[in-house]
């Protein structure tokens, strides 16, 4: 049941937001010694029971909660949520979390671009200028021209758009299917997908990183609780703006334990990215 108590879902948004920026630091430190699918599997086999044991917990358990009439629609999200992660966890280890946090903050424009052609919504003018400063932000930031172009820089920008795409899914399954429904399918088709892949690539993991790999496991399956809590104890539309601040605790985390700089050019950028995404939350809450 769903409350609006805006000042504890603010709060629950951004204690969500710091779990998940522990997870990609995590993330990170994994990645750079093993296999970035064999991390996100583990990651997801956790992630997996987790959704299963709330499904036993809902009314009617697993099979009422796992009900659809539209499973290509659910397991298509699954596929590319797992995929999605798993391009962004390489962007951690080719560009670090800072850069690749503040080039990923372009995907709620994306999604207010896609809206139309995917979701049939209409965006008006204002919020094609707002995409388009975002737009120009991520043109400062990797700044073509100004230096040599690092390709590397293009994954994290695919992560966006692939996590854009995932959002605006999610809203389509929402018409016919409750939210526990496409949490269900978006952790168990995830799971599968990458289970028939991610033992290919499997490699000795030492002591010292399977508890690591727990605390992944454990911010993973703590970050999406927090998340489903918050938006229990607000409406969407006010929490949203929050989820922001994982680009800050990201930033912090990039800067003192893994030693990356911030430059006054992705400083702008981002600061150009995050004001344009926030404008367009703020005229889709207007305009509904």
């Amino acid at each position: 049941m769903q409350s609006n108590d805006a000042r504890r879902g603010i709060a629950l948004m951004i204690a969500t937001t710091f779990v998940f920026a522990v997870q990609d630091g995590i993330s990170q430190h994994l990645a750079s010694e093993y296999n970035v699918i064999m991390v996100v599997m583990i990651r997801y086999w956790f992630f997996a029971a987790f959704v299963i044991a709330l499904s036993v917990s809902q009314p009617g358990g697993v099979m009422a909660t796992a009900r659809t009439t539209q499973p290509v629609l659910q397991i298509g999200r699954g596929l590319l949520l797992v995929a999605e992660i798993c391009v962004m966890v390489l962007a951690f280890t080719l560009l670090g979390l800072v850069e690749s946090h503040a080039i990923f903050t372009l995907y709620p424009l994306l999604i207010a671009a896609l809206s139309g052609p995917v979701l049939g919504e209409r965006v008006g003018w204002r919020r094609w200028v707002a995409i388009g400063v975002g737009f120009v932000g991520v043109l400062i930031i990797l700044r073509p021209g100004l230096r040599v172009f690092a390709p590397e820089a293009l994954v994290p920008l695919l992560a966006a758009l692939m996590f854009a795409l995932y959002g605006l899914l999610t809203r389509r399954a929402a018409r016919d299917d409750t939210a526990a429904t496409s949490f269900f399918w978006t952790g168990v088709a995830g799971a599968v997908a990458i289970t028939c892949v991610g033992p290919f690539f499997w490699e000795p993991m030492s002591g010292s990183d399977w508890l690591w790999m727990g605390a992944l496991c454990i911010t993973g399956a703590g970050g999406h609780w927090l998340l489903i809590k918050t938006y229990e104890a607000a409406e969407a539309g006010t929490v949203q703006p929050f989820a922001y601040f994982q680009l800050v605790f990201a930033t912090a985390i990039g800067l003192s334990i893994f030693g990356e700089m911030l430059d006054p050019w992705t400083t702008a950028g981002t600061t150009l990215i995050v004001s344009a995404g926030l404008y367009t939350l703020w005229r889709e809450r207007r305009t509904r």
